[in-house]
């Protein structure tokens, strides 16, 4: 991977996406750490080291992303732009109720940032990746959200706004096709996190790794359009 290309990666100051941040920052990468507070990425930034730069981004605010996008400009320089977008920022806002019961507020909020959010920041950064003739576009969802795994309704916004977010990356990947942007999904799998919980079975290490391979595919690779767990295929 090329020490010029700069990656993105929001929700980037906690659980899972700091280990993103750390792990492209190691293979090479200038990251971006996107987060809603400055101090918060400045933190991780500091942890990392002088190829992390901090970035206040909250995906749900389509000023912050504007404002964001224009600090990243800055931030990058020389003309260059984003090469690799990992939309990590989520939410899982659930509680008991499950279908046919609905609570609309809960639906709508969770949509906004897992769906909406990641999509706002593809219309951001995805045209200029597609001018320059390369870009990765990593989405992180979750097997909750492939409807050939589901099997209950339990979390149920979380799981409708995986499986929304999963029809984006196909839809991405099949008009990015031949451009040199390649679009896929990651599930990180049960992980210690502030949403996954201290009982996870998986450290944030492990479940960066797919995220992180699929955001690096070396030039040449043709790999797009799929939802990818331990870096093997699941079914949508």
């Amino acid at each position: 991977m090329s020490e010029s290309r700069t990656a993105l990666v929001t929700g980037g100051a906690r659980g899972i996406g700091v280990e993103i941040c750390r792990q492209l920052a190691d293979r090479g990468l200038r990251v971006l750490v996107g987060a809603r507070k400055r101090d918060a990425a400045e933190e991780v930034c500091y942890a990392i080291g002088p190829r992390a730069l901090p970035l206040v981004l909250d995906v749900g605010s389509v000023l912050s992303v504007r404002e964001a996008m224009r600090e990243a400009g800055e931030l990058i320089g020389g003309g260059g732009g984003v090469d690799v977008l990992v939309n990590n920022a989520g939410v899982s806002l659930d509680g008991d109720l499950r279908p046919p019961y609905l609570d609309e507020d809960v639906l709508r909020a969770t949509l906004d940032i897992n769906l909406v959010g990641a999509w706002r920041m593809a219309e951001a950064v995805v045209p200029g990746m597609v001018r320059a003739g390369y870009g990765r576009v990593v989405n992180l969802t979750s097997s909750y959200g492939s409807l050939a795994l589901m099997d209950s309704g339990r979390h149920p916004a979380y799981r409708v706004s995986k499986t929304a977010l999963n029809a984006l990356t196909r839809m991405l990947a099949g008009e990015l096709a031949g451009t040199g942007v390649l679009v896929n999904a990651a599930d990180p799998g049960w992980t210690r996190s502030g949403m996954g919980g201290p009982a996870a079975p998986r450290g944030p290490q492990e479940g960066a790794d797919t995220p992180v391979w699929l955001a690096t595919l070396p030039e040449g690779d043709d790999t797009t359009g799929g939802l990818f767990a331990e870096r093997g295929l699941l079914p949508w």
